[in-house]
């Protein structure tokens, strides 16, 4: 039995819940992993996990054996950065999970400066507004926007950015141009859905102490920011975005800004990791980097 590679695949089967799970993730046959846990099993005398044909559970001894795994794990991780930094740059492979438009229009554009930098780093994005669980699906690290609900997660601030309102100059033409946000009740909206809830997100709106938050109705939504600014380019309705997202299109002349005196608070974004995980070096730096690709967004 080769036990180093037996107690981590035995690490990622309790991170991730699932024999299966835990295989994809290291593009391993499940009976492999399956093979591997019984002779671990077997060389320690013990039931590291309960298995069932609906449900993995992690034991007693499997959850001490796995805490102080962990820290052997950690230590070897430290060792082999340690001679890879006196080597060089920080090498080997990140995953990360980020929304559509944030990855789009923010992070991929700049990645070739960052693998300038780190040309021996691989980064594996997961693309989408839904929200990812880091621990089972083994994700090194999120970026996530608004106001923070995981209080168990380990965080740092990105920065925050601005919002616009927006529409193409067909649709104002025949619908009129609003100077209220009130006045969007009689406009179509395309709505932003959470990926999470599936709920309509309302659109804010502040001027002067004044505030309006306006559930607009319109004849599409859509749970994918990418799609939201596709609607609003086809002329669907009014769309209320991070400015990031319709800076070009606005500068192309494809949609114009409205209500440009109405702008709600900053959004703030945070990068999100486990707070139990070792931070190898390969993602500290990418977390620098984008840091500092955050700070040069309004």
């Amino acid at each position: 039995m080769n036990q180093l590679l037996a107690i981590r695949v035995f690490a990622r089967v309790v991170e991730s819940g699932s024999f299966t799970k835990a295989a994809d993730s290291l593009n391993q046959p499940k009976t492999t992993v399956s093979k591997l846990i019984g002779q671990l099993e077997s060389h320690l005398g013990v039931r590291l996990l309960q298995r069932t044909t609906r449900r993995l559970t992690v034991t007693a001894d499997g959850a001490s054996y796995y805490q102080l795994t962990q820290q052997l794990l950690h230590q070897l991780d430290d060792i082999d950065q340690g001679f890879s930094q006196a080597q060089g740059l920080p090498r080997g492979r990140i995953r990360v999970d980020i929304g559509g438009s944030t990855a789009t229009m923010l992070v991929i554009p700049e990645l070739p400066k960052f693998f300038e930098r780190y040309p021996d780093i691989q980064v594996d994005l997961g693309v989408s507004d839904r929200p990812v669980d880091l621990i089972s699906e083994r994700v090194d690290c999120v970026i996530r926007g608004g106001p923070l609900t995981e209080q168990a997660l380990a965080v740092r601030r990105l920065g925050e950015v601005s919002w616009t309102t927006c529409a193409t100059p067909g649709y104002l033409q025949r619908h009129g141009t609003p100077m209220h946000p009130l006045e969007l009740a009689r406009h179509q909206m395309i709505a932003y859905r959470s990926a999470s809830t599936g709920r309509i997100l309302p659109s804010n709106f502040q001027r002067n102490g004044e505030r309006h938050q306006i559930e607009g109705k319109g004849l599409v939504s859509v749970n994918e920011s990418n799609a939201h600014l596709a609607a609003g380019l086809a002329g669907l309705g009014i769309i209320h975005t991070f400015s990031y997202t319709v800076r070009a299109a606005i500068e192309r002349g494809e949609l114009v800004p409205i209500l440009t005196d109405w702008r709600p608070p900053a959004y703030p974004f945070h990068l999100l990791y486990p707070p139990n995980r070792h931070l190898s070096n390969r993602v500290r730096v990418f977390i620098d980097w984008l840091v500092e690709r955050f700070a040069q967004v309004d």
